[in-house]
């Protein structure tokens, strides 16, 4: 059985401040300490340069010479172009992963492990198979530019602000996986499409509903 790849703790880091500038946490103008982040994230300095680079490189940051980096003001199309890529690329994913004949067992199994204690959830254990289904669909997809496309525009789980809205997301986000990944083992490539397709335009509803609800009324 092949071993999941460790996603860099770049992509870590900026998918990270990634969510966090989406979902407005960060606002344009604040400020990004290299030295503030890292001593957050447990992590050295370098790993969040790297980060800081990614992240200025699709516009979201400005970099200031030794003084780590300035938040550039977005807005709602912004965030949902990135989100619409991602519904392309990774229902792209899916249907590949399907055709392809991905073996699933062992995501559905940890995937059914996590359903039985949802109202006690470990949110780490949650993120972290989060990540793993996804990063299994991509290498089941077997494109590895998609796959490199995939992990530059990757913000973990997207959940959004509000009261239960955390518990929310991941109860359904759940359901959805299982969807996806039923889909992708019965070999159904456009269910599987679509199934996918509806997971990442329901975690882009959370992110710009919590960003700019006052904005869109």
């Amino acid at each position: 059985m092949k071993t999941l790849e460790i996603m860099p703790a770049r992509v870590k880091i900026s998918a990270i401040l990634r969510k966090a500038i989406y979902s407005g946490e960060y606002k344009g103008g604040d400020e990004l300490s290299l030295t503030d982040i890292a001593d957050k994230l447990g992590v050295s300095r370098t790993p969040v340069r790297e980060a800081f680079q990614l992240l200025e490189s699709e516009g979201l940051i400005t970099l200031r010479m030794n003084k780590g980096a300035i938040v550039n003001t977005i807005d709602r199309k912004f965030v949902q172009d990135i989100f619409e890529m991602r519904v392309l690329l990774e229902s792209e994913a899916a249907r590949r992963a399907a055709e392809n004949g991905m073996n699933t067992d062992e995501m559905i199994r940890r995937l059914t492990d996590l359903q039985e204690h949802l109202d006690d959830l470990d949110i780490p254990e949650y993120e972290a198979l989060n990540q793993d289904i996804h990063q299994a669909i991509w290498r089941a997809a077997d494109n590895h530019q998609l796959t490199g496309y995939l992990l530059e525009l990757w913000n973990g789980p997207s959940v959004g602000r509000g009261e239960n809205a955390a518990a929310h997301h991941y109860k359904a986000s759940t359901l959805e996986h299982m969807a996806i990944l039923e889909a992708i083992r019965d070999r159904q490539s456009k269910k599987a499409e679509e199934a996918m397709r509806r997971h990442i335009l329901r975690s882009m509803d959370n992110i710009l509903a919590s960003s700019w609800q006052e904005h869109n009324c």
